[in-house]
């Protein structure tokens, strides 16, 4: 299958998953869905679906890990630039140790710390979002496996 078709199959697949985040988020009152680091999780997971950093996993326990460390030093520690710096090396290093790594996730202390997030943020957006971009990919990449036997 050439370049462009599987480029725009990407695309069509992180806007349906951004478009049912948003939806739900739109749909239901004082419940995320969404974050900004979900925009580049669709990319690894329509665009390189086979890529280790793309997994379920990966996806879904990446932004869990760094996710929690985010809430831990809001809640425990505090905000500063030092304990952003450090929240954030905290989370590469835990994803590397656990083999979670999700390049997207390292963004999550940031995003998390700056906002003053509570607890209840690692179940909406973090795990509800991060589940149902991992189900929504794994639906396309059964349809881009069917359409490419069909057009190869």
């Amino acid at each position: 299958m050439n370049n462009y078709i599987v480029s725009c199959l990407a695309g069509i697949g992180a806007a349906i998953a951004i478009g049912v985040l948003s939806h739900l988020e739109a749909s239901l009152i004082d419940i995320a869905f969404i974050m900004a680091p979900f925009g580049a999780t669709t990319v690894l997971v329509f665009g390189l679906p086979d890529s280790p950093l793309a997994q379920p996993k990966n996806v879904i326990l990446g932004h869990l890990v760094t996710a929690s460390i985010g809430v831990a030093f809001t809640q425990f520690i505090g905000v500063t630039p030092v304990t952003l710096a450090i929240a954030t090396g905290l989370g590469v290093s835990l994803m590397l140790l656990t083999k979670t790594t999700h390049p997207p996730a390292g963004a999550n202390p940031i995003l998390i710390m700056l906002t003053a997030q509570s607890w209840a943020f690692l179940i909406t957006p973090v795990l509800t979002g991060a589940v149902l971009i991992v189900l929504v990919g794994k639906v396309f990449k059964i349809g881009r496996a069917k359409f490419t036997a069909m057009y190869s």
